[in-house]
């Protein structure tokens, strides 16, 4: 089941959900909109290995905003801060970004119960496209666990993505054993 605009507030004034800054005018009906942050980073070398350390470039957008190039992996990062504590969170794209020709997850739109950080945003497009620093990229929507969780994300000994950081963050996949 998916949280309306009064269960997500109501979460919010529980501390089941945090989102720093917080914009009421930013509630949908059953959503709440994310804004692209001021870094980006793109991976340093063509071909990238899951089993190795992929370096990336970080970079700022600058005011007047930045060209994406189709062909390329562009890691974004959300202005907000989040952390959710009984609830899913899914990160969907807008419509109006959508329409542009921007993707802005490859397969990681869905967080885990403790997720506390800034999303890592994996942004394609389809064509050229300008972006800016603090435009609306995409939205949460928060779902309904069913049952008791054992093992919350922000305190998995084992979890990649623990670490607070307001910049994107590349693939930690060579972490996995396989």
């Amino acid at each position: 089941m998916i949280l309306t605009d009064n269960e997500i507030s109501a979460a919010i004034e529980r501390g089941e959900i945090v989102i720093s800054p917080f914009d009421p005018s930013c509630l949908g009906t059953n959503s709440y909109d994310v804004h692209l942050s001021q870094y980006l980073a793109t991976y340093k070398d063509e071909v990238l290995d899951a089993r190795k350390h992929n370096e990336v470039h970080h970079f700022e957008i600058p005011e007047e905003g930045i060209i994406l190039q189709p062909g390329i992996l562009y890691l974004g990062a959300t202005i907000e801060y989040t952390e959710t504590h009984a609830t899913v969170p899914f990160l969907e794209g807008k419509s109006s970004v959508g329409r542009l020709g921007i993707d802005i997850h490859a397969t990681a739109g869905k967080g885990d119960v403790g997720f506390c950080n800034h999303w890592t945003l994996e942004i394609s497009c389809s064509q050229a496209v300008r972006v800016y620093a603090g435009m609306p990229i995409g939205q949460l929507i928060y779902f309904k666990v069913d049952g008791g969780i054992q093992n919350y994300y922000n305190k998995k000994q084992n979890a990649k993505y623990n670490e607070v950081n307001v910049r994107p963050v590349e693939s930690m996949m060579w972490k996995n054993k396989w």
